[in-house]
């Protein structure tokens, strides 16, 4: 059972300390987004990456639509790893949605989890009365009509907007890429259940500490939404980066990995 996960799951492991940091990736990515960053935590920790069903090179034959029909399917998928390894004291640390997956999972298993890591998180991605989550009910929904009707060109759209590092294209055309490798009948599901999750009412139930690393110019996830989760986190540290877009671990890895290691070694 614990071979079929980590083959599910494409589940990689390193590292020669004892300690366990998960890293999970975001939407439309995979686990090599983590390439810049996971490395420098190999001398003192146990690294193990994975990508969800339906990312990266998972094994599409057990996705579930009706599973990953919520983040709760996600956040069994981060369970089941942890059970499959048997880790214990996880430190775990999710970009974009992945942030919200990881709050889930700690919810469900407090005693599994150390710290929460969430990078450019967000628990609602649409505004709200009294609420700014960065897009309005309409964007999502147009966003959605285009990856239907056009999904190469919705990744040409998309990817440069979450990105924002105009001065390294390289990156941007990884992300397309990554974007464009997803099957895209299983990336339309994912998006909407991305985009249109309200996890605003699971925040005061998780116990365990977090780090909060909101980017400076992020469309995806802007400043009041970090400051907003901040708010609601119990716990929760706010560290808001010089990185500009979504995805500092690929466009500031040096910062990203100075914040995670300033925050679980303290001075």
């Amino acid at each position: 059972m614990a071979q079929n996960i980590l083959r599910r799951n494409n589940v990689k492991v390193s590292g020669r300390g004892t300690q366990p940091i998960l890293f999970a990736h975001g939407f439309g990515c995979d686990q090599n987004m983590w390439r810049f960053v996971a490395p420098a935590f190999e001398d003192d920790y146990r690294v193990a990456l994975f990508d969800y069903v339906g990312s990266g090179r998972s094994d599409l034959g057990a996705y579930n639509a009706e599973r990953y029909s919520s983040l709760n399917g996600y956040a069994q998928d981060v369970l089941d790893i942890c059970e499959a390894l048997e880790l214990e004291d996880v430190i775990f640390v999710g970009h974009s949605v992945s942030g919200m997956i990881g709050v889930l999972a700690a919810i469900q298993q407090p005693r599994r989890f150390q710290r929460l890591v969430l990078v450019s998180p967000s628990p609602r991605y649409i505004n709200d009365a009294g609420y700014v989550g960065g897009f309005e009910h309409r964007d999502i929904q147009e966003l959605l009509e285009t990856m239907d009707k056009n999904y190469i060109g919705w990744a040409d759209f998309l990817a440069p907007r979450v990105m924002k590092n105009p001065d390294r294209p390289e990156l941007t055309t990884e992300l397309t890429e990554s974007f464009c490798s997803t099957d895209p009948t299983i990336a339309r599901r994912f998006a909407e259940v991305t985009f249109f999750s309200d996890n605003r009412g699971d925040l005061p139930k998780l116990t365990v500490p977090s780090l909060i690393l909101q980017c400076s110019e992020d469309v995806i996830a802007p400043t009041a939404v970090g400051e907003y989760l901040h708010r609601h986190l119990a716990r929760s540290t706010l560290r808001v980066m010089k990185a500009k877009g979504h995805c500092p671990h690929m466009s500031a890895p040096e910062e990203t990995r100075g914040l995670i290691r300033e925050y679980l070694h303290p001075a």
